[in-house]
């Protein structure tokens, strides 16, 4: 399905809303700041997205989505392994140096992604009137477009479309791009998009 330009709008306020949320979570934990930019949002068909991801080994913190919503939608929070290793470095205090992601380096993506999720999701809840929580986050390194077909493997429901919001994560020092793919069934992208129209139109007109 495809939303239209009055909901995108909506979607792209939204994940603004959503995004500066997580990013407040995460300079408060880290004693330092961090800006949390969501730059462009779009919906493609779910045979597209094995090409976005590649064919390179990538790091992926990855949620099944529960609340409100029909069991099987996944979240995938994506970065590359270069990207990775900065967000890691960011949480753990350490110089972004090459080297293999340790366990160390896995723990603090695990955590950065359990608390960007939890406080996007919180928030988009809250405004949307549905409510959508992250499961513990997973954390896979492998080649992209091979967890994606491992993952519609384990969907307990047909997607066809999937959501993606680039993601810009900044501090004093470091620039990280990123991705979130969100994986649901028709009818709830549907019911999203008719409540993403009614959220934007409630909003007072300017004068």
């Amino acid at each position: 399905m495809k939303f239209n330009p009055v909901q995108m709008d909506a979607m792209q306020e939204l994940t603004n809303i959503g995004a500066s949320h997580a990013a407040t979570t995460l300079s408060q934990m880290l004693a330092c700041n961090i800006d949390i930019s969501v730059p462009e949002v779009k919906i493609v068909d779910i045979s597209d997205v094995g090409m976005i991801l590649g064919d390179e080994v990538t790091t992926m913190v990855l949620f099944q989505l529960q609340g409100d919503i029909p069991a099987g939608g996944f979240l995938i929070l994506h970065f590359s392994n270069e990207s990775a290793l900065r967000t890691a470095s960011i949480m753990c205090g350490v110089s972004d140096e090459v080297r293999p992601l340790g366990e160390m380096d896995q723990s603090a993506l695990l955590e950065v992604g359990n608390i960007m999720m939890s406080a996007f999701l919180g928030s988009t809840s809250s405004l949307l009137g549905i409510m959508m929580l992250p499961s513990p986050p997973f954390l896979v390194i492998d080649i992209g477009h091979a967890v994606l077909q491992s993952l519609i493997a384990q969907m307990g429901m047909d997607v066809d479309d999937v959501i993606i919001f680039k993601v810009t994560l900044a501090s004093s020092e470091n620039r990280i791009a990123g991705n979130i793919f969100i994986f649901l069934d028709d009818a709830t992208l549907t019911k999203i998009a008719t409540l993403l129209e009614a959220m934007l139109n409630s909003q007072p007109s300017p004068v």
